[in-house]
C-alpha cells in the first residue's frame, strides 16, 4: 500500500494540531479583551469567548436626558470588543492552520 505512510503522519499531524487548537480555546476563555467608545467613556470587557465581563460607564457620560447617547456608546463599546475577540481569535487559532487549505477552519 503506497502511501499509507503519508496518510498516517498527516493524521498524526491533524491530531496535534486539533490539540493545539483546544488549549488555545482554553486560553480564549481567559482572555480579556476591552472595546472602548466615547474617546474612553464607555469600556466593555469581554472574553476570548465572547462572553461579556465588565461594563464600565464613566460618571460624566451618564445624562438622564440623553439615555440614547449611553446606549449608543454601550453597544458600540460592546460591539468593538467583540470585533477584538474575533481578531484575537482569529490570530491565534489561524497560526495552527497556516498553509492548510481545510473548509470550515481558520
Amino acid at each position: 500500500m503506497r502511501g499509507g505512510g503519508n496518510m498516517q503522519q498527516m493524521m498524526k499531524q491533524m491530531q496535534k494540531m486539533q490539540k493545539k487548537m483546544q488549549e488555545e480555546q482554553e486560553k480564549l476563555k481567559e482572555e480579556r479583551i476591552e472595546g472602548t467608545a466615547g474617546g474612553g467613556m464607555v469600556t466593555v470587557v469581554v472574553s476570548g469567548h465572547k462572553e461579556v465581563l465588565d461594563v464600565i460607564i464613566k460618571e460624566e457620560v451618564v445624562d438622564p436626558e440623553d439615555i440614547e447617547m449611553l446606549q449608543d456608546l454601550v453597544l458600540a463599546a460592546t460591539n468593538d470588543a467583540l470585533a477584538k475577540a474575533d481578531d484575537v481569535t482569529a490570530q491565534r487559532l489561524g497560526q495552527h492552520t497556516k498553509g492548510l487549505n481545510i473548509p470550515g477552519m481558520m
